[in-house]
């Protein structure tokens, strides 16, 4: 079953009113949250914005709290602080949180299912706010890319990276979706691929990983308000050569 639909007028209603510092307490299972992104523009004509489906992808717990497979919820958690987006309601198996990009409605996710299970918050998240394929954008780890690299990317296969292809199985095996890749590096020598993943970052390479999630930051946002344009381009050239020295 596909659960993320593709009309281009799919949106959810964003009132500029709700208060979404307002939630109290973490809650379970929350009634439909109703935003009505439909702003008048200059010439007093309704525009509707279509929302955006935040994902990052790790491991629920204290135990992976700052391992390298856990730099997408770590990536939310920065949107979450920068945007002043509250994380603190359940719903389908993730930590959610809504609000806005400039004008542009936000539900921000952390899927707590553990990483192998991320589709079955991603899926029915993206059914229920009816978000459009084009506006899921999952942020995840990448050992393909040098530690603190980052690559911004409209579609993609999911590289063997187990996180990701969940999602894509809960999104009937679709691939046309945006996804941010923060990179982890390859381990070194012989050592164990699940050993390297759930291990926590050396102090150069945490300071290369807070410094790419600043960077990342500016990169979601340009993207929720502008889409693939120009500024991502220069953007992954940038972050390609960011360790190059001239």
């Amino acid at each position: 079953m596909l659960y993320a639909v593709s009309a281009p007028s799919t949106s959810i209603s964003y009132r500029r009113s709700l208060d979404y510092h307002g939630f109290h307490r973490r809650r379970l299972a929350p009634a439909r949250l109703c935003v009505s992104a439909s702003l008048p523009d200059a010439n007093g004509i309704k525009v509707e914005y279509t929302p955006w489906l935040i994902v990052g992808l790790g491991n629920p717990g204290n135990k992976y709290h700052g391992t390298r497979h856990n730099v997408g919820f770590e990536m939310i958690d920065r949107i979450s602080q920068e945007e002043g987006i509250l994380l603190n309601t359940i719903q389908s198996k993730a930590l959610i949180g809504i609000g806005s990009i400039g004008e542009v409605p936000i539900l921000l996710a952390k899927p707590q299912a553990y990483m192998n299970f991320s589709g079955e918050s991603v899926g029915p998240l993206a059914a229920y706010y009816q978000v459009p394929l084009r506006h899921i954008l999952v942020v995840y780890d990448e050992m393909n890319l040098p530690n603190g690299v980052l690559r911004l990317a409209p579609r993609g296969g999911h590289g063997y990276h187990n996180g990701l292809k969940n999602v894509m199985g809960h999104l009937d095996g679709c691939r046309e979706f945006p996804r941010l890749c923060i990179g982890i590096g390859n381990p070194p020598g012989t050592m164990d691929m699940k050993a390297y993943l759930l291990q926590k970052f050396s102090f150069e390479e945490r300071k290369q990983i807070d410094a790419a999630q600043e960077q990342g930051i500016g990169a979601v946002r340009n993207l929720v308000l502008n889409g693939f344009n120009h500024s991502t381009t220069r953007f992954n050239l940038g972050q390609k050569y960011k360790y190059h020295k001239v």
